[in-house]
């Protein structure tokens, strides 16, 4: 009986979810030594070769596998099912948890960490495996149970050094935040299952409803999954949560869990039938929106893992406009324009969920070389940590959408969308050419923001003794950042690995294909550009090798405008690197100065402070949030601190709450 529930990929599927929920329970009883986090590496290593070959075996065969479970709660039937959209978002989720679970053992080894790896490996394991259950859950009430362990667990990981204030402050906004956007998923179920008569999700395109119901169900779902997401304005929690959590943490949160939200609205989408076109056009506009903003602030961060975040931000805009493309496409009939923005959507998922991780991981092994995040302390740590900036670059050069590597596959195909679709049609899709320039300005800043990165954390001269001091990150740390860089660079080279995934997952939102007789994409032209590019680089590098071999060497600090004793003080720090950026953008970007008045001829020491601000979240959101507090400012008198008056509160709510329903 084992032998035929093994030979059912769905069976491995759900089996390796398991394992993965249960992966860090011996660590909480192993208290000594490394045991437990190594079971728990292994546990994810089994479980990840159980779920990948399954789950693309069911990708590229297009098939669904539908269970009931048995549970005596109130909500109905209680079905799990793997169709190609969920296997397609099964894949980022065992891939990122595995190279985390083996990073952990340097970043976060048990020896070093004692019961706070357990409590971290425990809620990592649970968090995977929430989002997976997330993924094939089909009923309301389950997807509900699924996604509050998954905030949960994300709390729990997030506020792991809590003796920080700082951490303690992004959790508590976390949490607030999450729940708004669960509170919004509790409406938008309840009012799904008034509509339907069921908590099971409807079939594909089974869902006809009056326009003002749909519009609603469609607003929730924006809000709620949007939330989650980190689209702005609702991205508020997600800066301060990816910069303080542990570096394996962080990869999860933005290469996976972000990805919970696109998933709940490409869900959401395949249960209409025809989605209207002001749909789409919102979707676009709030994926340039986010985009824009997101990279924009991630240039004037000086904190090297608050600049990662930011720039979550700006791919899940760019997923974002990618699903508003394909929905206008849908609208206007345009079926090249829907394949492209569902395939340059669904190919960025994949590619964000590899180098978005590989970078956090990256910023991780800096971090423990250096002890801090501030990227203006840094400097010349390619000389020390020569896999760890070849490993970064890798995901630098994906991450700025440049070839031979992944991001450049899945921004062109946007491209194409934007350009050549929109632009020969003769329908309101047009439009979409007023966003090319928006995302060619977003792919430009975001090369201006990773430049500065790696110019100022790797090259140069070290700017404080830490820096100087920094060393090479364990293997435990490297090898995961090497899969992941390949990874990279496999996915840029042979996008044809990767796109009947994608197409496969496109058949449940929507047959975006349909009509088109084949992919209107060549990939092997990107095999082609990527290794002519790889060629040329390799013989620029042999021909500079030989030059330089034959010159006579001398050893010296870089070059400092003619100084007789230059000194790393004279060398362009992060601020200085993206100062003009952040001018000409000071109506999105706004900075605060501090600084002392120079008087005198023999003035007193003065100091200079720039601390940029997020004009979102400081000029928008908590103003509102302060008029909204003043206004419910008389809510706080019912919290007399009297136990008697609450229960007298409980009373007369179950009371009333009687009287209405009879």
């Amino acid at each position: 009986m084992f032998s035929q529930i093994m030979g059912d990929p769905a069976a491995r599927v759900f089996a390796a979810i398991l394992l993965v929920a249960l992966s860090g329970v011996p660590g909480l009883f192993i208290r000594t030594g490394a045991t437990g986090q190594r079971l728990a590496t292994a546990a994810s290593a089994v479980a990840a070769a159980l779920a990948l070959p399954s789950v693309v075996t069911m990708l590229l065969a297009r098939q669904t596998a539908t269970y009931s479970v048995f549970w005596n709660l109130p909500f109905g039937a209680c079905e799990v099912a793997i169709d190609p959209l969920s296997a397609y978002f099964l894949i980022p989720i065992f891939v990122v948890f595995l190279c985390g679970s083996v990073y952990a053992n340097g970043y976060f080894p048990a020896a070093r960490h004692g019961y706070a790896e357990a409590r971290v490996t425990f809620f990592y394991g649970l968090l995977a495996a929430a989002m997976a259950l997330v993924v094939i859950a089909r009923n309301g009430a389950l997807f509900l149970i699924a996604w509050e362990v998954m905030a949960l667990s994300a709390y729990f990981l997030l506020v792991t050094e809590h003796e920080e204030p700082e951490v303690r402050t992004a959790g508590l906004v976390y949490l607030v935040a999450t729940h708004i956007g669960t509170a919004a998923l509790f409406v938008y179920f309840s009012l799904l299952n008034a509509h339907t008569g069921s908590f099971l999700f409807p079939a594909a395109g089974g869902l006809h409803l009056p326009a003002v119901a749909a519009t609603t169900l469609f607003a929730l779902a924006l809000f709620g999954f949007g939330a989650k997401a980190g689209l702005m304005p609702l991205h508020i929690w997600l800066p301060a949560a990816h910069a303080n959590a542990p570096s394996h943490v962080s990869a999860v949160l933005s290469g996976v869990m972000l990805k919970m939200g696109v998933y709940g609205i490409l869900r959401f989408l395949s249960f209409v039938d025809a989605p209207p076109l002001w749909w789409g056009g919102l979707l676009t506009g709030m994926g340039l929106f986010s985009a824009f903003m997101g990279i924009a602030l991630a240039s004037s961060r000086r904190d090297i893992k608050r600049m990662l975040a930011y720039s979550s931000i700006e791919n899940i805009g760019i997923i974002t406009a990618g699903i508003g493309i394909a929905v206008i496409g849908q609208a206007t009939g345009n079926a090249r324009l829907a394949y492209l923005g569902m395939a340059g959507a669904l190919l960025h998922v994949i590619n964000h969920s590899l180098f978005k991780p590989l970078l956090f991981m990256g910023a991780g092994s800096v971090i423990h070389a250096t002890g801090t995040r501030e990227l203006d302390t840094m400097g010349g740590l390619a000389k020390n940590m020569r896999w760890t900036a070849l490993f970064t670059l890798a995901g630098v050069v994906a991450i700025s959408g440049l070839p031979p590597f992944n991001g450049f596959v899945s921004e062109f195909m946007l491209y194409m969308g934007f350009f050549g679709e929109a632009a020969s049609s003769s329908t309101a899709s047009s439009y979409l050419v007023v966003g090319a320039p928006v995302l060619a300005m977003t792919g430009g800043v975001a090369l201006i923001c990773f430049v500065k990165l790696y110019g100022v954390a790797f090259l140069g001269a070290p700017r404080s003794a830490q820096a100087a001091g920094s060393h090479e990150a364990p293997a435990a740390m490297l090898l995961p950042m090497a899969a992941l860089a390949g990874a990279c660079l496999f996915a840029g080279l042979l996008p044809q690995a990767l796109l009947p995934l994608a197409e496969a997952a496109m058949s449940v939102p929507a047959p975006v294909s349909a009509g088109l007789g084949g992919s209107p994409v060549e990939p092997g032209w990107f095999t082609f550009a990527g290794l002519g590019l790889l060629g040329l680089a390799a013989a620029v590098a042999v021909l500079l090798g030989r030059r330089l071999s034959s010159l006579p060497s001398s050893a010296s600090r870089t070059w400092g405008c003619g100084y007789l004793a230059p000194s790393a003080r004279m060398q362009y720090t992060g601020t200085s690197f993206s100062e003009m950026f952040t001018t000409l953008t000071k109506g999105v970007v706004r900075a605060s100065v501090i600084h002392t008045e120079i008087k005198g001829f023999a003035p007193k020491p003065s100091a200079f402070g720039y601390v940029p601000e997020e004009t979102v979240i400081e000029r928008f959101l908590v103003p509102m949030f302060n008029v909204s507090g003043s206004c419910f400012a008389f809510v706080r008198r019912v919290q007399s601190g009297r136990i008697h008056i609450y229960m007298m509160y409980f009373f007369v709510t179950l009371v009333t709450l009687m009287i209405w329903t009879r």
